[in-house]
This record gives C-alpha cells, structure tokens and sequence, in this order.
C-alpha cells in the first residue's frame, strides 16, 4: 500500500550512485545495495525497488527479500524513492537495474500509472517485472502482483466492526489515505462492504496519508464535525493511534471502536493494549521472497509468474465477535513487521 515513512528517506539508493559500475552491489556506499549470495558474475540479479526505505513495513520486505535472495543463490539490488510518492526516483532505479542487468525487478509503485512507462521499456529489455503490494494501473502493465487483497483486509475488519456493534447505532468516521490512491479505495470500499454501509452513511471522511499526526488532526476534526462518531475506520495503524491520541484527549478512547489495516509490530501492540480494536495483518516478507523466487525461476527456466497472488491476511483482535474469525495478538506479535 501507499505508506507515509515516518522520517525523511535517504537518498535514492540506486541513483545515488554514479555510473553504471556503481550499481555493482558492493558499490555503493552505506547499504544502499546488499548483495546477500556474494558478488559472483553467475548469480541471477534481482531488483527490489519500494516506496521509501524507512516505513518498518519496506524494510521487513527488504529482509525478506535479502532471506529469500540468499536461499536461492541470486544477487539482491535495492533501490527507494525519497518520498512515498517520488516516481522519478522510481523510474530512475527501473532504468538503472535494467541496465545493470537484472532478470527481475520487484517494485511497489509510488505512482501506479506514472511508472507503467518505465515497467513496459523494463519488459521490452526481457526483464520480469512483478508489483508488491501495490497494484499497477492498469494491473496488467506487470507480468504479476504479489499483495494482499486489501478489499478482503477492508471488509474483515468492516465485519467484526459491525458485530462489535451488537445492533447500535453506528456513527461512522473514516481516516482514509489520499484521493485516487487504489490501495486506499480497496480497503475503505471493503470495509464499508463488511459494515453493510455506503458513503452516504459515514459520518465524517477525512485523509490522513496514512501518517500519525495527520491521524490526530483528521479524527479532531471529525468530532467537531460530529461529536457522537463511535466507530472509526483507519487506512493504517499510524493514522489509528492519531485517531486515539485525539479520542483520549476527550475522554472517548473507552467508548469508540477504533479498526485498522496492516499488522506491523507497533500497531498489533495497541491492539493488544487496547488502543486499536482489530487489524487486518499483511505479510510483506511473504511478498517479498516469493517474488525473489519466482525471478530466479524465471531466469533459469524461462517461466514467468503471472497473475495475482494473494499473500494473505488474518484479522488481529483480542475481543473476537461471534461469526468473525480471527486470531488473537499472541498471533499478531509473533508474525507482525516492523
């Protein structure tokens, strides 16, 4: 999904370094590349191009991408933008991986339609091309999509919100991620779904960018707007405990039900300790090393991944509903990211 890092990115790895030599992966300085099977001449390169290298869940992905890459003898390059959103630093990393000649790359697009012009000259040049987590526009500019099916993730957590419920009346407010964003969309659509509302009953919308602060601002200004709201959605666990820093200051973090996506290790802890209700768990280590081996498949046999590959989510709660499964934190904390 889109995700706000919560400090500044360091510079584009891969562009950072000058020339075609610097995309050696020992080249370039201070782990801007890991070369996790050494750096022999007849090890299958693999690109791993993410959003930012700073928000926990890219950097649980990174590890599994370094796991898997060291698994299956293949040589791992990585590349980040600055910024979630930085698709010229993304197309950069795209150009130089191709020409450093990997046989894969493995990318979470910032932009979903401002990189498929890249992907497709990528794709000309015979390299695999596989989207994690977050889809193309249109999802067939890459060969594949590993992901979570985040309608899925949305309408989980929707369904225990409303079983949680037990027939009140529900005052909705939704903290969602930033217009035209897909991931944002799935997981906002899903949840409606799952709750049996529409946006005609979601009492206040605001965007948050997935981001902490921006969280507490949007859910201030909801209660303002309508002060009875009891039951909030959240694109993400950072925009969820923004939501319960300003639910606390007013004295209602006991009586809002708060729900959320994603699993990382700091948000299954609030659920744990009571600030978030339930969350939808994604693997991005799964994701991860199964596109890492499916490049190396591809470069030693010729067989290309194709399609999507659902790479799961559990619901994470401690107060379960009947009717909805779920597992509980003790689950979440032993397979959380972050």
């Amino acid at each position: 999904m889109s995700r706000t890092p919560r400090l500044p990115s360091a510079i584009l790895r891969v562009a950072a370094c000058t020339g075609l030599a610097a995309l050696t992966l020992t080249a370039c300085g201070s782990g801007s590349g890991t070369d996790t099977a050494g750096s022999g001449s007849g090890s299958v390169k693999v690109g791993l191009i993410t959003k930012t290298d700073t928000n926990p869940f890219f950097v649980k992905m990174k590890e599994g991408a370094e796991k898997a890459a060291k698994e299956n003898g293949a040589q791992l390059m990585t590349a980040a933008g600055k910024f979630d959103g930085d698709n010229a630093g993304q197309v950069t990393a795209v150009e130089n991986m191709v020409a450093a000649g990997v046989k894969g790359i493995l990318i979470t697009p910032s932009d979903s339609k401002a990189i498929v012009p890249a992907i497709a000259k990528a794709k000309a040049k015979g390299v695999l091309v596989i989207a994690l987590d977050t889809p193309t526009e249109p999802e067939s500019a890459v060969d594949a999509l590993f992901a979570t099916d985040n309608l899925k993730a949305g309408r989980l957590i929707g369904e225990y919100a409303k079983a949680a419920m037990k027939g009140k009346t529900a005052k909705i407010a939704t903290l969602d991620l930033a217009p035209g964003v897909s991931v944002g969309i799935q997981r906002h659509n899903g949840f409606l779904k799952g709750f049996g509302a529409t946006d005609k009953d979601v009492a206040c919308a605001q965007d948050t960018g997935g981001d902490q602060a921006k969280g507490q601002t949007a859910m201030e200004n909801c209660l303002q707007k309508e002060p009875g709201v009891n039951v909030v959605y959240t694109i993400n666990e950072p925009a969820a405990l923004g939501a319960y820093t300003a639910l606390k200051a007013k004295g209602r973090e006991k009586d809002v039900l708060i729900v959320s996506v994603d699993g990382g290790c700091t948000g299954t802890q609030a659920v744990k300790d009571g600030k978030i209700t339930a969350t939808s768990q994604q693997y991005p280590l799964k994701m991860a090393a199964e596109g890492v081996k499916a490049v190396v498949t591809y470069a030693k046999g010729g067989k290309k991944a194709s399609g999507y590959t659902d790479t799961g989510v559990t619901l994470i709660t401690d107060k379960a509903q009947a009717g909805v499964t779920a597992k509980d934190t003790a689950y979440g904390l032993e397979n959380c990211w972050g």
